[in-house]
């Protein structure tokens, strides 16, 4: 039986997140899982995503509850990490993007993923 993965203190998931700049949206679509890798950014709010406001993801995900997931996996020797965040997600029509209706999004919106739960682990080197 192989040991279980260490978990990683929050504040170091967050310091791992920075250093990555591509990781995957995970929410629902008629209530099937659905996964989409996606650039981010942190601010002080959480993660930050950008997308078109015609794009399915954006009318799936704004009031919903999301993770995001992002990693780093070392080629060589199999190392790495994996950090989760799970929170609700919000829309924001960025300036200049005028919003077709109160209800729709249109041009440029940034999807915020609001930090409710931070996880993390860290992957040991392969011994293959």
């Amino acid at each position: 039986m192989k040991p279980e993965l260490p978990w990683l203190a929050e504040q170091r998931c967050l310091t791992l997140l920075e250093s990555a700049s591509v990781g995957r949206v995970v929410y629902t679509v008629g209530a099937l899982p659905a996964v989409l890798p996606a650039r981010f950014r942190l601010d002080e709010h959480g993660v930050v995503l950008r997308a078109d406001g015609g794009e399915a993801l954006v009318r799936a995900v704004d009031g919903s509850l999301v993770a995001f997931e992002a990693d780093h996996v070392d080629t060589v020797d199999g190392s790495g990490w994996s950090v989760t965040v799970l929170g609700p997600a919000r829309v924001i029509t960025l300036p200049g993007s005028a919003a077709a209706d109160r209800t729709a999004h249109s041009g440029q919106v940034e999807i915020r993923i609001r930090p409710e739960l931070v996880t993390g682990r860290t992957l040991s080197a392969s011994r293959h």
